[in-house]
């Protein structure tokens, strides 16, 4: 099978890049994306990787800006010429799912989330971003609202969606009205041990955006005047560091065997962001550390409360404070053995079986192989 893969932006090696280097090892192919920053991939993958671009990747700033441009990204991603390949690969979170195909072209996707900000996290996002009032907020809105008809419409084009949990199989049904078949993401549990000498901090290990509420556990250890390490880089986090006392410090990006040491380390992981699944978390128990998480999203299908973690439900500092100061009343409770045990049924492994098996079999049930 000649197959394309179509991913939204290769600039960086996250989550969803870890997805996308396991369908790359399954069926290689041409990777089809907005932007690519080899820059920011040197030693992974995607270094030496037949990569195509958009017409976006020659805009001004288009490497390391490429939010800005999203009114241009239903457009662009629309401009693949895919004619050559009857199977299409996309590993999707915002429009990747969107390109053109035929009928007689197989097109499978793996949603790790139907675009956040312009279905249920848009007020949240317009709050944040300063934008809930004025005339910058109501362009946003209409950007929004011609990106939200262009999403529903471009879900047609896939034949099959994965999801990447079963919090984001019931999204893709309430955005699109399909159904997805849930296979979890892969976790390389094997590259994490259990440490036996934990030291003084709690730990993030996360991209520096709003939606990931980061500035909610900065306030909470404000007020719990416990040392908290944050591990990672993006937009917001000039302002995160504003509002930090000085029991918090930011370590930036941190290669893998360093953010590894610094996990393996930790008195528990601190979660606060309604996320599709969650990698980190899984990683966090793969290291024999507990997790204190919002008990929402895909954190309530990798995290057993009493047992490997602690929930807190409503997303706010007060529920946060509480959260850490239950766990530190039942710390000696919990099992880093235990803990890994349930990080270890998210290998890998599994995850390639999984998703060759639908594959192959979606492709043998297609009447246009030919």
């Amino acid at each position: 099978m000649k197959t394309a893969l179509i991913h939204e932006w290769l600039v960086t090696q996250a989550g969803a890049e870890s997805v996308l280097e396991s369908i790359y090892k399954l069926y290689p192919g041409t990777i089809h994306t907005l932007f690519h920053n080899p820059d920011g991939l040197v030693g992974t993958l995607w270094e030496n990787a037949e990569v195509t671009t958009s017409m976006l990747q020659r805009l001004p700033f288009g490497k390391k800006h490429h939010r800005i441009f999203l009114p241009l990204y239903p457009m662009a991603i629309e401009q693949f010429d895919l004619r050559d390949y009857k199977l299409i690969l996309s590993s999707s979170y915002a429009v990747a799912k969107g390109v053109l195909n035929s009928s007689d072209q197989l097109h499978i996707c793996y949603c790790h989330t139907p675009m956040r900000y312009v279905w249920d996290l848009t007020f949240q996002y317009l709050e944040t971003s300063n934008l809930s009032r004025g005339l910058k907020s109501f362009f946003v809105r209409a950007i929004f609202h011609y990106i939200r008809m262009w999403d529903a419409i471009s879900s047609k084009r896939v034949n099959e969606f994965i999801a990447n949990s079963h919090y984001i199989a019931r999204r893709i049904h309430n955005c699109y009205n399909r159904t997805a078949t849930v296979i979890y993401p892969p976790v390389d549990v094997e590259k994490f041990h259990v440490c036996d000498k934990k030291e003084d901090y709690f730990i993030i290990v996360s991209r520096l955006v709003p939606y990931k509420r980061i500035d909610l556990a900065i306030e909470a250890f404000n007020k719990l005047k416990l040392p908290l390490l944050v591990i990672g880089e993006g937009p917001a986090k000039k302002k995160l560091k504003k509002i930090a006392n000085k029991n918090i410090h930011f370590l930036g990006h941190q290669p893998f065997d360093e953010m590894q040491n610094y996990l393996n380390k930790a008195r528990a992981f601190i979660f606060s962001a309604e996320e599709d699944f969650g990698i980190v978390n899984v990683e966090s128990q793969a290291a024999g550390v507990p997790v204190i998480a919002y008990g929402r999203g895909g954190a309530l299908e990798t995290v057993i409360p009493g047992e490997t973690g602690l929930f807190f439900y409503n997303q706010n500092v007060k529920s946060i404070v509480k959260a850490v100061k239950d766990f530190l009343s039942k710390e000696d409770e919990f099992d880093p053995q235990r803990i890994r045990k349930n990080a270890e049924q998210f290998p890998r492994s599994r995850f390639e079986h999984e998703f060759k098996t639908f594959v192959d079999t979606a492709w043998e049930k297609f009447p246009y192989k030919q």
